[in-house]
C-alpha cells in the first residue's frame, strides 16, 4: 500500500485521481467486514463464571494460572478445594511433578503438610456425574474411552457409557473427560478418593485412561502453557528429584476471596445453541485440503472462555 501511494505522487493530475480511486477501493476491500461464520458465538452465548468458581494460582515470577472449578460435577471435592484455598494452604507449596505426555502435578511434595480443619479426608468417589450423562451437543462418533461423548450446556467435555443414540440426556453413567487442561485430584489406592490438596493437569492425550478413576474438579482457563511447558523429569513418575527443580507456588486464592477491584472476571461459551453445534461440525468435517474422518475426539472441541468485557 505504501508503494502504491508513493507511485501516485509521480503521476499527472488525471492519473493521480484515477490511481487514488484505485487505492481507496483497495483500502475499502481490505477493511471490509468478514461475514460471521455459523460457528461464531454471539454475545448471548457468553455466560459469567461465578467468583467462587475461579481459583487463581500465582507461581513464582508473578505468573498466573486461573482454574474454573467444576462445582456441579464434583461438589464434595470442590468444597474441599475451596476450604484449602480459603486457608491459604497451597501458599509455599510447589509444582513438583511433570511427566511427559501425562500430567503436571502440584501441592505438598512431602504429602506431610497438615490439612486445615473441615477438610473431608475421604470425599465421595465423584468419578461419575451423579445425574448421569448430560450433553447439549453430542459428538457424531465416540472414542475408545466411551460409548458416547459431547459438551454440556455449561461448557464441559463429558463422556458416557451408552452408544450415541437417543436423547442427549439420559440416566446412564456419565463423567468428565480428562482432556488437556482439566484439573484432577491425585490420590492413593482405593478406597482413597483424594482430598483435593494434590492436584494435576493432563498434558497429553494418554490421560483419557484416567476417566472414571480420578475426580475432575476444574479446568485451567488461563495459563495452561505455564504448566505444560515445564521441563520434564526423568525421575520415576516424573517427580522432580531436587528442590531446585520444583516451581514454587506463591499463593492460591478464590476470586471471591480477593478484593473486589482486583478480581479476575471470566465468561464461558455456552454450548446449548446451534452455533456450537456448527463448531463441532467444522471439527468433525473440516474443509479440504484437510482430510476429515467424519468425527473428532471430544477433547478436540475448543471450549472457549474469555475475560469479561
Amino acid at each position: 500500500m505504501a508503494q502504491a501511494i508513493a507511485r501516485i505522487s509521480a503521476l499527472g493530475q488525471s492519473e493521480h485521481m484515477f490511481a487514488a480511486l484505485l487505492v481507496s477501493l483497495a483500502v475499502q476491500a481490505a477493511s471490509a467486514t468478514v461475514p460471521p461464520s455459523p460457528s461464531d458465538p454471539i454475545e448471548a452465548d457468553w455466560r459469567t463464571i461465578p467468583d467462587d468458581e475461579l481459583l487463581v494460582m500465582t507461581l513464582s515470577g508473578n505468573r498466573t494460572v486461573v482454574i474454573r472449578l467444576a462445582t456441579p460435577y464434583a461438589p464434595e471435592h470442590v468444597a474441599n478445594v475451596r476450604r484449602l484455598a480459603l486457608a491459604h494452604w497451597w501458599d509455599g507449596t510447589s509444582v513438583y511433578r511433570v511427566q511427559d505426555n501425562w500430567v503436571t502435578q502440584w501441592g505438598d511434595e512431602t504429602e506431610k503438610k497438615p490439612l486445615p480443619m473441615g477438610i473431608a479426608a475421604r470425599p465421595a468417589a465423584e468419578y461419575d456425574i451423579a445425574a448421569g450423562f448430560r450433553a447439549a451437543q453430542r459428538m457424531t462418533v465416540s472414542d475408545a474411552y466411551s460409548g458416547v461423548s459431547g459438551i454440556t450446556a455449561d461448557g464441559w467435555a463429558v463422556a458416557g457409557s451408552k452408544p450415541g443414540v437417543g436423547p442427549v440426556a439420559d440416566a446412564s453413567p456419565g463423567w468428565l473427560a480428562h482432556c488437556y487442561g482439566t484439573v484432577g485430584v491425585a490420590r492413593d489406592a482405593s478406597p482413597d478418593t483424594g482430598t483435593g490438596s494434590e492436584l494435576f493437569m493432563p498434558i497429553g492425550g494418554s490421560a483419557r485412561r484416567l476417566d472414571r478413576n480420578y475426580t475432575i474438579v476444574g479446568r485451567v482457563i488461563e495459563g495452561a502453557s505455564l504448566l505444560s511447558g515445564l521441563p520434564r523429569s526423568d525421575a520415576p513418575m516424573g517427580m522432580y528429584a531436587t528442590a531446585a527443580e520444583r516451581l514454587p507456588i506463591t499463593s492460591v486464592r478464590l476470586a471471591s476471596d480477593m478484593p473486589a477491584a482486583g478480581r479476575p472476571r471470566y465468561q464461558y461459551r455456552a454450548a446449548d445453541n446451534p452455533r456450537f453445534a456448527a463448531l463441532i461440525a467444522t471439527r468433525e468435517n473440516p474443509k479440504p485440503p484437510t482430510i476429515g474422518l467424519g468425527g473428532a475426539d471430544v477433547c478436540d472441541v475448543p471450549i472457549a472462555t474469555r475475560r469479561a468485557p
